[in-house]
């Protein structure tokens, strides 16, 4: 008698606990220390089990990091609904970034890690990648519509992401050892991001400048209209 055929629900599920297990070993021993046999030895299966559901290790990789991006989009476009005030909106973005790295530093350290195959050839992760970085960017533009920012969107918007992703990179490798934790890093980080180009333009030829001297008084701002709203 043959092997009774999966529904296609049970492929799926069966998928996403291969994935949940893969994102521990992955970020554990590293992309080339994960074979199919440790896998199966640490889902408790066969090792020819996983090829049942995956054709390769570059296939199960893949499906880790498109279902933290995708956990990840979901948690940004969440945080974009919370208020239609734009810096108020901006700050819920990046908290919701930096919570998504505290919570789910092993999807994190998956998501941008350094040795991964082509990601090219999975599409459904680029979708993915696309539609997490999707909210930033239009918050980014929302903010400049309402003046609350100067500047280039595109810019801006790589700013933020650049200084969201240092803090919560620096937090999963442990590396915020010298008295600061991130908790204590997050609001100074927004508030520095965005108040050096509040109501003013960002140019690379005087950003030294700018920002010693913007920074400062622009980041009461920032925090008051998080309560009050966009201003006048």
């Amino acid at each position: 008698m043959g092997r009774r055929a999966y529904r296609a629900d049970e492929v799926e599920s069966q998928r996403e606990r291969i994935a949940e297990v893969a994102t521990h070993l992955f970020a554990e021993r590293g992309y080339a220390g994960v074979t199919f046999r440790s896998l199966a030895e640490r889902l408790n299966c066969s090792p020819m089990a996983p090829y049942r559901y995956f054709d390769s290790k570059e296939d199960i990789f893949a499906a880790v990091r498109r279902r933290a991006y995708e956990r990840f989009a979901d948690a940004q476009e969440a945080a974009a609904l919370q208020s239609p005030d734009s810096r108020a909106r901006l700050a819920a973005l990046g908290h919701a970034y930096i919570r998504f790295g505290i919570e789910e530093r092993d999807a994190y350290r998956l998501m941008f890690s350094l040795a991964q195959p082509n990601p090219n050839a999975y599409p459904e992760l680029r979708r993915a990648e696309r539609r997490a970085w999707r909210p930033i960017r239009e918050a980014v533009g929302a903010a400049l519509e309402a003046g609350v920012l100067r500047g280039d969107a595109d810019v801006l918007a790589h700013v933020f992401w650049s200084g969201v992703h240092g803090l919560v990179s620096l937090h999963v490798a442990d590396k915020l050892a010298y008295g600061a934790r991130i908790e204590d890093l997050i609001e100074p980080l927004l508030y520095t991001l965005f108040a050096v180009n509040y109501s003013g333009s960002y140019s690379g030829n005087h950003a030294g400048s700018h920002a010693g001297s913007h920074a400062g008084s622009h980041a009461g701002d920032w925090q008051s209209t998080q309560r009050t709203g966009e201003g006048s």
